[in-house]
């Protein structure tokens, strides 16, 4: 007896539909045609199953503050003047309550794991991280949730933030961030996150290059650091929009600095486009990295939502697949071959990042979604609507496709 039998599935390296077959929280049988009685049965209708969404670098704690926020430019140093300023109002309540609603548009998007950065530091305390400890207890059921003790605002300047993150860590941070540019001596802030993560033995995530200006990158630093240090595989860099500006020969050879180092790169096209390019008045650069064009070179690459309804990003349903579209209209993707790298990029680049499983295989977890497309390109092409999701045997979500009427 199984406890699931999904029929007409149509999943990547079947040619065509299949059947799958559920008992507790393992996929049992995958195969055409399965027979064995279930308890519930789910008709595909041959559309794709994946096994989710993963979503790499987001801020939960800053998440929906635009009722706190008066953008009057829309400027990069705006939104990290209003966002400074609001943090300082931050509860533990509050950022519960409104994490909490991001990752429920998450889930319902079809999202099965994520990595939250933390603002640490003596404005925001470690209230943050009490509160989103707190939404991931909430919601381990439906969603893997990784927290980023993460220092925003610089490090050497204010070295107290410096204890606050080694606390975060003891409490329960599942890794550590910087962000060099924000710092006076950006060198000396990569060498004390190192210097934590190898204490707590935990991975590493930096905000980079958040400009397009393509001089004093901070990639050879990062990737000097990673490598004297053991870190290869253990590091990933946000934004790096200076990649963007440069010319190829110069490009290559940073990209080459990140192969070597084995650091992933994620792109966060909806800040990122808003953001960048401001001050031209026309032929205006889009400003984001085409990561298609660095993992055919072997990097781990992926794609991100980053903020979600606030200054940096006023929009946002924390859709992945939307993300990934977004993202493949700013680098001019178009083949099949394009688009599937995109998808890749929120599925199975995404959870290898995350050190999480997303295939779907027999005697892996039942976890999946299924979306009203019949592949993967198809389902990016057209922005596909998530209609249910299982983890782990367990229904988290389900958006009932829509009814058309008849005319009259």
């Amino acid at each position: 007896m199984l406890d699931l039998l999904v029929k007409n599935a149509r999943l990547d390296d079947h040619e065509a539909s299949v059947d799958i077959g559920i008992v507790g929280e393992q996929i049992t049988l995958l195969e055409a045609g399965i027979t064995a009685p279930a308890r519930v049965v789910l008709d595909a209708e041959n559309q794709f199953v994946c096994a989710g969404f993963y979503e790499t670098h987001i801020h939960l704690d800053k998440a929906c503050i635009l009722n706190r926020s008066q953008i009057k430019e829309g400027t990069k140093e705006e939104a990290t003047k209003q966002t400074l300023e609001a943090k300082k109002d931050f509860t533990e309540d509050d950022v519960f309550a409104r994490a909490s609603r991001v990752v429920e548009m998450a889930i319902k998007k079809g999202t099965m794991g994520l990595r939250t950065f933390v603002e640490t530091d003596p404005r925001a305390g470690l209230r943050s991280l009490a509160a989103l400890k707190r939404v991931k207890a909430a919601y381990a059921p439906a969603i893997d949730i990784e927290l980023c003790a993460f220092a925003q605002d610089g490090l050497t300047q204010e070295m107290e933030t410096y204890e606050l993150l080694r606390q975060a860590l003891q409490q329960g941070a599942d890794l550590v961030g910087g962000c060099p540019y924000t710092d006076d001596d950006p060198d000396r802030h990569v060498e004390l996150i190192f210097d934590l993560a190898e204490e707590f033995d935990v991975n590493v995530d930096f905000h980079l290059d958040f400009d397009l200006d393509p001089a004093q990158s901070g990639i050879p630093k990062i990737a000097e650091q990673t490598r004297l240090r053991g870190y290869q595989g253990r590091v990933s860099i946000g934004h790096v929009n200076k990649l963007s500006a440069m010319p190829p020969a110069r490009r290559a050879e940073l990209v080459q600095l990140l192969l070597d180092a084995e650091i992933a790169l994620i792109v966060l096209p909806a800040t990122d486009l808003l953001m960048m390019g401001q001050e031209h008045t026309h032929l205006i650069p889009r400003g984001v990295v085409n990561a298609n064009e660095l993992s055919t070179k072997g990097l781990l690459t992926t794609i991100a939502s980053n903020n979600i309804l606030n200054a940096f990003t006023p929009y946002g349903d924390a859709s992945l697949v939307r993300m990934a579209n977004m993202y493949a209209n700013i680098a001019q993707l178009s083949t099949d071959e394009e688009i599937r790298a995109a998808y890749e990029m929120v599925t199975t680049n995404a959870a290898r990042l995350l050190a999480r499983q997303a295939r779907l295989r027999v005697g892996g977890p039942a976890t999946f979604v299924l979306l009203e497309a019949p592949s993967a390109t198809d389902a990016i092409r057209t922005i596909a609507q998530p209609l249910l999701g299982y983890k782990n045997g367990r229904p988290t979500f389900a958006n009932p496709k829509a009814v058309l009427y008849p005319a009259g």
